[in-house]
Formats: C-alpha cells, sequence, structure tokens
C-alpha cells in the first residue's frame, strides 16, 4: 500500500507533471528540464528524487550528465503516465517545449567548468 501512497503523492505536484510530461518525448539531462521548466537545478533535483522513488523516471549516467527518462519498466506506472499524457493542459506543455527548443543544448549550456569559491 505505501508503494501506491508514493505514487500518487509524486503525481499530486504540477512542477513533477510537467517533468513527465517532458520526458514523455525522450530522456533529458536535469540542465535541459531546469531550461524547460525555467527551475533552478537545486529545486529540479529535488522533484526529480520523488519521482525517482516513486518508480516513475529512472536515471543514467552520460559522462558528466545524470539523463532522465521514463520507466515503462512496471505496467501501473505505465499506464498511470498514458493516462496523465492525455490531461495534462496542452498550452503548458507547448510553453515548456518552446523554452527546450530555446536551449542551447546540454554539450554548450553545461560545458562551463565551476568557477572556483574566491577567497576573503
Amino acid at each position: 500500500m505505501n508503494d501506491i501512497v508514493t505514487v500518487f503523492k509524486a503525481l499530486a505536484d504540477e512542477t513533477r507533471l510537467r517533468v513527465l510530461k517532458l520526458l514523455g518525448r525522450g530522456e533529458l539531462c536535469v540542465c535541459e528540464i531546469a531550461a524547460a521548466l525555467d527551475l533552478e537545478q537545486p529545486r529540479l533535483s529535488f522533484h526529480l528524487r520523488i519521482l525517482k522513488r516513486a518508480g516513475m523516471v529512472v536515471d543514467r549516467r552520460q559522462e558528466r550528465w545524470i539523463v532522465y527518462r521514463l520507466n515503462h519498466a512496471d505496467l501501473f506506472i505505465r499506464f498511470l503516465l498514458l493516462s496523465i499524457e492525455d490531461r495534462m493542459p496542452p498550452r503548458q506543455a507547448r510553453l515548456d517545449r518552446e523554452r527546450l527548443s530555446r536551449f542551447p543544448g546540454r554539450e554548450k549550456a553545461c560545458s562551463a567548468k565551476p568557477r572556483a569559491a574566491k577567497k576573503k
């Protein structure tokens, strides 16, 4: 029963539903999802962690990026994801896809080395 509660709690947030809608089009790295949803990466990572714990997304490392995709292995999860896909507001999904299309890509956007902390 706890697994079902975890899944439905994960679905009870608009940001997480938007993430699922984006991932319905294919796998994306964290920086791409953050750009599409106009979110800071730490906040997005919080939502991705909830979706992962619920079994709705899976991740893998690709060089220095963490890439997420929908988990289609579980039939219950797959059914829920298909149901959500049909019921999401098309306007918000279109805006998210437009932001993603303007994103320069993970190779360019995520290639900058982190800045060293300034010493006082």
